[in-house]
């Protein structure tokens, strides 16, 4: 196996994910994946450019943050994931309010 470095030219919103990409770039395992991807925790995207299951960066992220929690506050993977919503829809209100006082 060659470590080859591969430089792609487009913003991360436009990049697609399979299951082993996701997991390697989020630093997990795949049975991990799997059963947060089974208990609803993790979505595939319905917008995916074809029919099979496709992941893109905010997916990735959510992943990053899910394994995060669990690893360094020791949570069980529901309390990740509520904590991981919490925080995604403060910030969502927080791009509200800025976007009003705008």
């Amino acid at each position: 196996m060659s470590d080859t470095t591969v430089i792609i030219d487009a913003p991360i919103e436009a990049l697609w994910f399979d299951l082993d990409d996701l997991c390697r770039l989020g630093v997990v395992e795949a049975c991990w994946l799997e059963q947060r991807l089974a208990d609803g925790m993790l979505l595939a995207c319905p917008e995916a450019p074809d029919t099979t299951r496709c992941y893109n960066a905010l997916t990735l992220a959510r992943v990053r943050r899910l394994a995060c929690l669990e690893r360094d506050f020791d949570a069980v993977p529901e309390l990740a994931a509520l904590v991981a919503d919490l925080e995604e829809e403060l910030q969502r209100l927080k791009d509200r309010l800025r976007c009003l006082e705008d």
